[in-house]
């Protein structure tokens, strides 16, 4: 049995840097990848978009994403604070947190793992890595894995 395409559902990037989120974006046209990407360029608005609070508050504004792509470093509520919020939220913890950050710190790797990231993942320096990275994250998360659906 294979599983059904997730090409409707939303990818949640959250990332302060709009370049990163820009290439990332264009990486995943590139290898077929046609899902909506919503970007949160802060912890506290990652959050806001998660519970449907702030300015997503309208019902339909923000769905629930089939993948987080987190990154770590940012100011205010950082991705550590994000994914500890995320994984004791029982409506939100199954969906799937991907870190997607520069750090390859063995303290920051194993923090996130032990909060409850579901992969690790650090951002390729290059345009052809980045390429890579994202056809491997799309065939697996998307293409290989059976993903909790949107009533759990």
């Amino acid at each position: 049995m294979s599983n059904p395409p997730l090409k409707s559902h939303t990818i949640l990037v959250v990332d302060d840097n709009e370049d990163d989120y820009e290439a990332i974006v264009r990486a995943f046209k590139k290898v077929g990848l046609n899902n909506p990407v919503a970007l949160c360029k802060t912890g506290k608005e990652a959050i806001g978009f998660l519970k449907h609070g702030g300015s997503f508050n309208e019902i339909g504004i923000a769905e629930r994403p089939a993948l987080i792509l987190l990154d770590l470093n940012m100011p205010g509520m950082d991705g550590h604070k994000v994914l500890q919020q995320i994984k004791e939220d029982a409506s939100l913890r199954r969906i799937p947190v991907i870190i997607w950050t520069t750090s390859s710190n063995d303290k920051d790797i194993d923090a996130c793992y032990q909060t409850g990231a579901n992969a690790y993942m650090q951002k390729p320096a290059t345009t052809e890595g980045l390429l890579e990275s994202v056809k491997r994250l799309k065939e697996y998360w998307l293409e290989a894995v059976l993903l909790p659906g949107d009533n759990l």
